[in-house]
């Protein structure tokens, strides 16, 4: 009984050898953990309960599906250990606060990512004297 059953495990060996053998071994991707800090930009006081979007980017600039959210804590920290190497689009958004996106390359194995996060500006209306805007004056 125990002959056969080795037997068994060496004729499935044996058989499962072939659809591996040949694949070439995948490179192992470098990976990095990025700390984030969110902070108010007027004061530099943490934002709590921000929200850090990860996306990664192609090589045309494109988001790529598939993205990390995190939530920042109480002193406007968050990380995420286990980001591949490469250009990452990093969105923030916080209540009360203008959306913040631009793109970072993650080229080493520990980033630290401090984002100021703004109010919202005013609207700029037709309706409104602005002094610094000449382009209502008529010509003479």
């Amino acid at each position: 009984m125990k002959i056969s059953r080795i037997l068994q495990v060496a004729l499935l060996i044996g058989l499962a050898a072939p659809v591996w053998a040949g694949r070439k071994p995948q490179p192992e991707t470098p990976l990095s953990t990025i700390n984030f800090l969110i902070v108010r930009d007027e004061n530099g006081k943490p934002i709590r309960n921000a929200a850090v979007v990860i996306h990664p980017v192609d090589a045309k600039d494109r988001q790529e599906a598939g993205g990390i959210e995190l939530k920042t804590d109480l002193d406007g920290k968050a990380g995420y250990d286990g980001i591949p190497y490469g250009k990452m689009r990093i969105q923030v958004l916080a209540s009360g606060f203008q959306t913040y996106g631009d793109d970072f390359d993650i080229g080493k194995p520990s980033v630290d990512i401090t984002i100021k996060m703004k109010r919202p500006a005013q609207q700029y209306s037709i309706y409104q004297d602005h002094p610094s805007d000449n382009s209502n004056q008529k010509p003479k």
